[in-house]
């Protein structure tokens, strides 16, 4: 939650693969709070009792999400979800702007990759910044787990980052009122 928090302030696009993350965390508990304030919370002793306290009420807030959304087995929470709309929505002013043509050659070095995630995964009618994400968050688990990486998707892997990367920094210029389009 802490993290969350800074994340979400500093860097959109780290904040929604953390936010991922945090999904995937609560599963692997089978959304059961009480295990996680047993087993999980107490790893954070640089908390303090109420801080810990503070975040056991946010997952479980996050749980109780989670089962009113249906999204306790997969998918993504709506609050998840929104932010790929406004990235997206943001995405495509950028790409209209003639302001910002570093940003329309990142993404049309990035496409053919997203083109190919969308086919394999058979997620076409997704967002596509959703599946750069899909990319970078299953990168994340690979490296997590010690598994290989092979060229080709290192090669997609750097492409997404770039883009996402940029438009992190744009979102970030839009909420301080300093992009101009």
């Amino acid at each position: 939650m802490f993290i969350s928090r800074e994340l979400k302030k500093k860097n959109i696009g780290e904040y929604l693969l953390y936010m991922w993350q945090v999904e995937d965390l609560i599963r692997a508990y089978d959304c059961n709070v009480d295990r996680m304030r047993d087993e999980y919370v107490p790893r954070f002793t640089q908390y303090t009792e109420a801080q810990q306290k503070e975040l056991i009420q946010w997952y479980s807030d996050l749980v109780d999400m989670m089962r009113r959304e249906n999204v306790l087995h997969q998918g993504h929470l709506q609050i998840n979800k929104n932010i790929i709309v406004l990235l997206t929505d943001l995405h495509n002013e950028v790409l209209k702007s003639p302001k910002h043509p570093l940003y329309s050659a990142a993404y049309y070095k990035a496409l053919p990759f997203i083109v190919e995630v969308r086919n394999k995964s058979g997620k076409t009618d997704a967002p596509e910044l959703e599946n750069c994400f899909d990319v970078l968050y299953g990168t994340m688990l690979l490296r997590l787990q010690k598994k290989p990486i092979s060229a080709e998707t290192q090669g997609a892997l750097k492409e997404i980052t770039h883009l996402i990367s940029m438009l992190s920094g744009y979102y970030q210029q839009e909420k301080e009122g300093k992009l101009e389009l």
